[in-house]
């Protein structure tokens, strides 16, 4: 099962970095701004978090086999179905189905991970995890190599066979039946779970998804815009950024004692202050800043979740719901907010704006650390 899942998340990682890779091609074909190619990435986020919000009910209630390869094939069609010269409207209304098939799978493997390992779940759920970024790192490059030998359309339809792949791998693994549905817990939703202590949790993951979001999708115009660079730069700037999300996610692992709050305080003053700097640090290479931001916001968001997890143990799954579907949302208005900052006042300024979430995040931090 594990090789499943962990392959499932190695697509799911490339697809969420497709449209920031081929930025430069989708803005050249259907000269956008930056706004629009902002809504781009907005739709995938927007379909991944409606992906997310249906597939917990589904999943707890019918078998798992036909739900995964249904979730894979659906992000496989929208993806096949990418043709040339799409309308604009065609491009948000795949990205959007992509995102909720992607999104239906991730709850999934997080769901069965969970209830075949139980309490020895930690290192598996690393594992699986550690493939989306994986994927999202390897991504931009692949997507180059394809897109110099072919149009870059390709790419789509490479991920698309992939997830064909996937799902029909998944028809021939057996996966855990539904777990025996109980009465609900003190702190359910059907008891009232207090949604106070939750908000300094969903603001971080607001920003955090809005931020991983923008760079992606901004990586390119921001090192041709603001650095003069082309964009082969700025894709290997995206999988720097996604290489240190990953060294930061398993940094994380070496502190010893608890993780808590204060790492999120640490990790979000730290991107900040990197990104507030960039426009006057126009020397340093990208790559690196960008790595730098990736590793002080590795630990943010399965840090976040765990959390969630920690105050709410009698609802743990609504409240790492509630908090990873206020992340889509701001997956869908950061890219667009910064935008709307990079068409009126410049690629840099809007670039560097992200710093503003990154602030967010610490301050969140230090609240949830207070009320926890």
């Amino acid at each position: 099962m594990l090789p499943l899942c962990f392959s499932a998340f190695l697509a799911f990682g490339v697809v969420l970095v497709l449209v920031g890779a081929n930025q430069a091609s989708l803005a050249a074909e259907l000269g956008l701004g930056l706004a629009e190619s902002g809504l781009l990435a907005s739709a995938l986020a927007l379909g991944l978090g409606a992906g997310v919000v249906v597939a917990g009910p589904l999943f707890d209630r019918y078998s798992r086999r036909p739900l995964f390869v249904g979730s894979a094939l659906l992000a496989a069609a929208a993806l096949l179905g990418v043709e040339r010269d799409m309308s604009y409207a065609r491009w948000l209304l795949h990205a959007a189905l992509a995102g909720a098939g992607i999104g239906l799978y991730d709850t999934l493997i997080n769901a069965i991970v969970v209830q075949r390992y139980e309490e020895r779940a930690a290192r598996p759920m690393l594992v699986v995890h550690a493939a989306a970024t994986l994927g999202a790192m390897l991504g931009p490059p692949l997507v180059g190599w394809i897109a110099a030998a072919h149009h870059f359309t390709a790419s789509f339809a490479a991920a698309g066979w992939l997830h064909v792949a996937i799902a029909a791998w998944a028809a021939c693994v057996p996966l855990p039946g539904p777990a025996p549905q109980a009465g609900a817990a003190p702190g359910s939703a059907r008891g009232g779970l207090a949604i106070g202590p939750l908000l300094p949790l969903a603001a971080i993951a607001f920003a955090y998804v809005g931020v991983e979001s923008s760079v992606t999708v901004f990586a390119i115009p921001y090192a041709t815009g603001a650095r003069g660079l082309d964009a082969a730069r700025g894709q290997l700037g995206i999988s720097a950024f996604w290489l240190g999300l990953l060294v930061g996610r398993l940094g994380v692992l070496a502190l010893r004692g608890a993780l808590d709050a204060r790492i999120l305080v640490a990790g979000g003053a730290l991107a900040a202050a990197v990104l507030a700097a960039t426009p006057a640090l126009p020397v340093a290479p990208l790559e690196l800043a960008l790595l730098g931001v990736g590793a002080a916001l590795g630990s943010v968001y399965p840090l976040m979740i765990a959390l969630a997890g920690q105050r709410y143990p009698s609802a743990r799954g609504t409240a790492a719901g509630l908090a990873a579907g206020a992340g889509a949302l701001g997956g869908f208005a950061v890219p667009w907010f910064t935008g709307v900052v990079g068409d009126a006042a410049g690629i840099g300024p809007g670039f560097a704006s992200l710093a503003i979430w990154c602030a967010a995040i610490a301050v969140a931090a230090a609240r949830a650390r207070r009320v926890g």
